[in-house]
This record gives structure tokens, C-alpha cells and sequence, in this order.
């Protein structure tokens, strides 16, 4: 047990302080490590935990916490937990006066600037994986498509579009 709580606190350290602009841009290297590297799930079993996570309340990245769960029980979770939350949050104090003391200079907005395609690339690979890991036939990746458009050319409210995909679940449509 003491390897995989290793494991997990090594990874969600670094996963921790690579995640510019939100949890969300660490998850395609989340899948990969706890999917292929550590074998710890499936693919369908870590979307599955993604899924969970985000329907609960609470932070972007319970997924985390879910994914320790399942390794190693309470301490894993644990582990999971500070790891992803302490690299960062001590990473943030320390130079947050820094940062906002510069908040005028030039160099600051272009580093800014220069974060922003990055994290729209990493959160749009994140949804690429799990789209991949969740298309089980091509009647699940047209709803997924018929989904994505959906909330591109309207202001319905996400909610909304899931319940309109669990309903064509619940009635066979995607059998």
C-alpha cells in the first residue's frame, strides 16, 4: 500500500503544478498515468470517476480524490487530495505579491496572453480523451457531436443537453 500511496502523491504533485488554468488541463496525463503507466483502471472506468466527480459539488478535480479511493482507500484519497491542492496552493502564495505588484507590466499581460491558447489546447484534449474513452458505437459519438454543436449555436444550459442525451439513453435510442 505504501508504493501506491507514493505513487499517487509523486503524481498528483506534479500533475499539481503543471495544471495551468485549472485542473481540467491536467486530465488528458492523469488518464494516461493512472490508465497506462500505473494500470490502476480502464479508460471507461476513469471517465466513468470523471463523471461522477463532476456531477458532485465541490472542486473541478474530486476526480482526484475518487481516483485515490480506488487505489488505496481512505489514505489514497487523502494522499490524492493534498497532492493536487498543496504544490499549487503554496506555489500560488509564494508569488502571488509578485505577480500582483507587476499586475501593469507589459510582460506580465504577454505571459498571460501566451497561457491562454495553451490551456484552451489542453482542456479540448482532455475532452478528446474522454470522448474517446466514453464512444462506445457511432450512435454514441453522434450524440456526442449532436451535443457539441448544440452548445456552440445556442445558450441552452448544459443540463439541459445531458438530460436530453439521458433521455435518448433511457429510451433506446443509443442501444
Amino acid at each position: 500500500m505504501s508504493g501506491e500511496l507514493t505513487a499517487l502523491a509523486l503524481l498528483y504533485g506534479q500533475l499539481s503544478l503543471l495544471a495551468f488554468g485549472g485542473g481540467q488541463t491536467v486530465l488528458p496525463e492523469m488518464q494516461r498515468q493512472v490508465v497506462e503507466v500505473h494500470g490502476w483502471m480502464s479508460a471507461r472506468e476513469f471517465a466513468a470517476l470523471f463523471a461522477l466527480a463532476q456531477a458532485a459539488p465541490g472542486p473541478n478535480m474530486l476526480v482526484s480524490t475518487l481516483i485515490g479511493w480506488r487505489v488505496a482507500g481512505f489514505f489514497g484519497a487523502l494522499v490524492a487530495t493534498l497532492g493536487i491542492a498543496m504544490p499549487s496552493g503554496l506555489l500560488t502564495l509564494a508569488v502571488a505579491s509578485f505577480w500582483f505588484r507587476f499586475r501593469d507590466a507589459p510582460w506580465r499581460r504577454l505571459i498571460q496572453a501566451g497561457i491562454v491558447p495553451v490551456t484552451g489546447g489542453l482542456i479540448m484534449a482532455a475532452a478528446m480523451l474522454l470522448c474517446q474513452a466514453t464512444t462506445l458505437n457511432w450512435r454514441h459519438g453522434l450524440l456526442t457531436l449532436a451535443a457539441a454543436a448544440v452548445l456552440l449555436a445556442t445558450t441552452w444550459h448544459p443540463l439541459l443537453v445531458l438530460a436530453a442525451g439521458a433521455a435518448l439513453g433511457a429510451v433506446g435510442v443509443l442501444g
